[in-house]
């Protein structure tokens, strides 16, 4: 990094205001996740643990259990929820997915984050670990293509836990164009529940995968920017990069439906 002209104390500083945890502790989850998805795979604790680079099995299982609140013996049968950070125009956002699909996309300083996350680990019987996998590296792709205007709607598999009124609504918010926007009465109308707004606006803000399921695309009745966890001013530039983007095509193989 001296080479560079660039200060490692400098860098240490800006992971942590940036992630919330030192670099060398990120590293130290990271292999955590690594053993994790060993033991899930039939690997006994020794093996994950000294197969991804820790010295100490006694240091490990006092790591693991710190990390997920259980011993890495319990891991078996549950699921993991893989976690980074995606970097976008409107500041950083985090990702989480399973190995079926994509379940969080938040920007980093929504409050009530670490609830939803928490959430997330029940309904899915799950920990939650630093990592990536093949679902987040076409979310990161998908989502640059989208910022840079090429790509109007994602072909990106879901994991969307909530009630079925919850699903309903979500289902019903992937259903507006891209460029489009609507009432919270026009969503409520959409599923049949047209006396249920403040519901459906709820149900909205309980969206965990932003962009992904345009909640951004639902306002008041009178046009006004309303309800946005990101923000209002990220509401507007997200319905301002669609509108100028309406009209144009995206590039070839990326779908408009």
């Amino acid at each position: 990094m001296r080479n560079r002209g660039i200060e490692p104390s400098r860098v240490r500083r800006w992971f942590k205001q940036h992630h919330g945890i030192t670099f060398h502790a990120y590293c130290r989850l990271l292999r955590l996740g690594a053993a994790f998805g060993r033991i899930r795979n039939g690997d006994d604790v020794a093996s994950a643990a000294f197969g991804t680079g820790h010295g100490s099995l006694s240091g490990f299982v006092d790591a693991f259990k710190k990390a997920t609140g259980a011993p890495p013996s319990g891991s078996h049968g549950k699921g993991l929820v893989t976690v980074p950070r995606i970097p976008s125009p409107l500041g950083p956002m985090l990702a989480a997915a399973t190995e079926v699909g994509v379940c969080l996309l938040e920007f980093a300083d929504r409050r009530m984050l670490e609830t939803q996350i928490a959430r997330l680990r029940n309904c899915l019987n799950a920990e939650v670990l630093p990592g990536t996998n093949r679902h987040l590296g076409a979310l990161e792709t998908q989502l640059a293509e989208y910022f840079d205007g090429a790509r109007h709607t994602f072909d990106l598999p879901l994991v969307l836990p909530g009630t079925p009124f919850q699903e309903t609504v979500w289902d019903a918010l992937c259903s507006i164009p891209y460029g489009e926007t609507r009432s919270y009465q026009d969503q409520a109308k959409a599923i049949g529940r047209p006396t249920a707004v403040r519901a459906v606006a709820r149900a909205n803000g309980d969206n965990r995968v932003a962009i992904i399921v345009p909640c951004h695309r639902v306002g008041g009745a009178d046009g006004k920017l309303t309800g946005y966890s990101g923000g209002l001013w990220r509401k507007r530039y997200l319905l301002d990069l669609e509108s100028r983007n309406r009209s144009t095509s995206p590039a070839k193989g990326l779908r408009t439906d």
